[in-house]
């Protein structure tokens, strides 16, 4: 079932029981006005006639009779009955009554002093009248022709009225919901309009202030990000194809001169070594990219283990420096960060030191002749890695993109390097619950710092 008519059939509902309530709260109040009413006026008229018969020693029963057959007042089918103490009828309005009395009726009435209740078509109203020497028992009935008819005809008009409303209401309710819902099937005609190949294309957010605004703004936002993502993996293509053709062809140039003709010995042996580097650069980028590629993915918490990461620190500087004997990775650890606990952060081991590994990487290949200092401290449940060189620095047009794969500072284009390192170092601080900052002159040097919550 559509929307539409969901939001239409809950219209009608809703309004029907209002109605409903309404029709029954109105036929019901009329319904006791009209009871109420009629058995008043039976007890006035009832009372009036006992009160002459009573009272007015000049009025007897065939007088009174005659008196109440021509009275303009009567009600439908009136008729008056009036027993004394001992039971017996000493006034009747009809002498053929239709109304059946006996003893036990008229001793409930002298026990309750009123009775109410209905003969066939007639309503009936027993009551006691206390005269000078006697205790009457008066019985008054009528047919209440004109109160009824009324209460037939407000029934008749409330069905009618109900019926006609709920149709009316499934109208307008049917032409308010697609008014309402028009905003929505225009976001949706919209976003269908959107494929892979117009993701620039944005949601009219019309007004800007109400719900429909909303989800075209949160559908703009998505497709802010998914623009943003299909950039990025278009870009990391198009520089991952380059950075892997470039040393394959390289590789392949070489060895193309090379089996131009017969060469030395030394010249073979330099072609080999030549594209032995190559092949070496081909790896690490291969490796780097499926790093980048694994950390683009959510990882399990339960991969995490316990890991030292001063620990990691120090065999990184081993591998640098047994690779690169210049460099001078200088370690120093805060004041009470001796304790186990405080230099122990929660992890995937590989992906941590290849986190370390970029950073000092890079300080040292940046800094002022090789020289990286790496500080180690703790602050509010974080472990803070500080690596410090004094080298070229970031300019300020780069440190906002510096984490952006495959993106390199235009003072550094002249030093190896990829610029896939410090996207992947970004990518596996987020998946660790981390954060990576950076802070850089140029000309001075930079400070990256890294912080993991502490095991």
């Amino acid at each position: 079932m559509q929307l539409r008519q969901r939001l239409t059939y809950l219209f009608v509902i809703i309004v029907a029981l209002v109605l409903l309530v309404f029709s029954i709260a109105v036929y019901t109040l009329s319904a006791d006005y009209r009871h109420d009413d009629f058995y008043n006026r039976l007890q006035s008229k009832a009372s009036n006639t006992a009160k002459l018969l009573i009272e007015v020693e000049e009025i007897d029963a065939n007088l009174l009779r005659k008196m109440e057959k021509d009275n303009p007042v009567s009600l439908p089918k009136e008729e008056i009955l009036i027993y004394n103490y001992r039971n017996e009828l000493v006034y009747s309005s009809n002498e053929k009554s239709q109304i059946h009395i006996n003893t036990e009726l008229l001793d409930k009435i002298r026990l309750e002093e009123e009775v109410q209740f209905t003969q066939e078509k007639y309503e009936v109203l027993g009551f006691l009248y206390t005269g000078q020497y006697d205790r009457f028992a008066v019985i008054a009935a009528a047919e209440d022709i004109y109160g009824l008819r009324k209460l037939a005809n407000l029934r008749t008009v409330i069905f009618i009225a109900f019926g006609v409303s709920v149709v009316i209401v499934f109208f307008l309710g049917w032409v308010f919901a697609g008014r309402a819902l028009r905003p929505i099937s225009r976001v949706i005609r919209q976003v269908e309009n959107i494929t892979i190949t117009s993701l620039n294309l944005r949601v009219d957010e019309g007004n800007g202030q109400d719900e429909i605004a909303k989800v075209a703004r949160t559908f703009n936002e998505m497709l802010d990000r998914l623009e943003a993502a299909f950039k990025m993996q278009k870009n990391f293509i198009a520089n991952a194809s380059h950075e892997l053709r470039t040393p394959l062809t390289a590789i392949t140039g070489q060895l193309e001169v090379l089996l131009m003709k017969e060469r030395d010995n030394e010249t073979y042996r330099k072609t080999v070594e030549s594209v032995l580097e190559d092949i070496k650069g081909l790896n690490t980028i291969s490796n780097r990219l499926l790093l980048l590629a694994q950390a683009s993915t959510e990882i399990s918490r339960s991969e995490f283990k316990p890991i030292r990461l001063d620990d990691i620190i120090w065999q990184v500087r081993s591998e640098l420096i047994k690779r690169n004997p210049g460099y001078q990775i200088d370690i120093s650890l805060d004041s009470g960060m001796d304790n186990d606990d405080r230099l122990t952060v929660s992890g995937v081991e590989n992906l941590i030191k290849t986190v370390v590994m970029n950073l000092i990487e890079n300080g040292c290949k940046y800094g002022e002749s090789g020289k990286v200092e790496v500080l180690l401290g703790e602050n509010k449940g974080m472990m803070e890695v500080r690596v410090i060189d004094k080298g070229i620095g970031i300019e300020a047009a780069d440190i906002d993109r510096i984490f952006e794969p495959f993106h390199r500072g235009k003072n550094v284009m002249g030093i190896s390097g990829h610029g896939i390192g410090l996207s992947l170092v970004a990518r596996i601080v987020a998946l660790h619950g981390g954060e990576i900052k950076v802070y850089s002159k140029v000309g001075e040097g930079s400070t990256f710092l890294l912080m993991l919550p502490l095991a």
